[in-house]
């Protein structure tokens, strides 16, 4: 019986090399010379802190980084980006969090979408972090897959594991 997992996961080999490239680039950038800027990738937390001088050079770092991953291809749904703060010195912090792994109230609207399409014999299970949509058609699952490409959900969701 065909099958095929649904989930939402974060190379951070590439989210790492992203940061790095922005790093890289602000350091040289003649428009960041002395504002100290800073970037740093926490692996346990899964998040970004960027630090810089200003709200404006907040907003030019904030689209570097964006940049980066994009060119890593890094999806920028699962990158949120918190409210920028203050920071000793008048300086400014923003944390970015990395979002992986499918939650329960996701996996339940993925359900209802794929049950919605009303295809016989295709059959969603929630598995921890992913789902396992199974059917007797393989062309059934193809249609499953270019609906939630459609799907506006706020998580960039991966295909993977299609057996026949």
């Amino acid at each position: 019986m065909p099958s095929f997992d649904i989930v939402s996961e974060i190379t951070l080999d590439e989210v790492r090399n992203a940061v790095d490239q922005t790093d890289r680039e602000v350091t040289n950038r003649y428009d960041f010379k002395g504002t100290n800027s800073s970037i740093k990738l926490s692996d346990k937390e899964m998040n970004i802190i960027l630090e810089t001088a200003s709200t404006d050079r907040m907003t030019a770092f904030k689209q570097v980084l964006e940049e980066k991953l994009v060119k890593r291809k890094v999806s920028l749904k699962s990158v949120e980006f918190n409210d920028e703060q203050d920071a000793a010195g008048g300086r400014v912090r923003l944390q970015v969090d990395l979002k992986s792994g499918i939650s329960t109230e996701i996996a339940k609207k993925i359900n209802l979408t794929i049950k919605a399409m009303k295809l016989k014999g295709v059959q969603p299970s929630v598995q921890g972090e992913k789902i396992r949509v199974s059917g007797k058609k393989r062309d059934h699952l193809q249609e499953v897959i270019a609906a939630l490409k459609e799907e506006d959900l706020d998580l960039a969701l991966q295909f993977e594991n299609f057996r026949d």
